[in-house]
């Protein structure tokens, strides 16, 4: 059996922002996927919630990636990676994986 060998990840500088859950703050992280070329959309996380209610659901951002479709939860980070591409990231693992610069 091969024994694990540990690697530390490489300090890169990313392009994040954290969504507030609002429609406002959802159009801002679209309109930068948008121009950057990728595509992104605001979708109810549960439509059958959403019409019953007049809207009133959580939503969430969804981003079309080469691994697929990708949500963003209220809360959740948006991260421009190294090579261009957005995906969202949990709180607790940006905070644990990046510094403000």
């Amino acid at each position: 059996m091969t024994n694990p060998v540990q690697y530390r990840k490489k300090p890169v500088v990313v392009d994040a922002i954290k969504w507030d859950g609002t429609a406002d703050g959802a159009s801002e992280i679209i309109d930068w996927i948008l121009k950057e070329g990728s595509r992104a959309m605001y979708v109810c996380a549960n439509p059958e919630r959403c019409s019953e209610h007049n809207g009133d659901s959580p939503h969430s951002l969804r981003i079309f990636t080469l691994e697929g479709n990708m949500d963003a939860s209220i809360g959740d980070y948006v991260i421009r990676g190294v090579q261009g591409e957005f995906y969202p990231c949990k709180p607790n693992i940006f905070d644990a994986t990046y510094d403000k610069v």
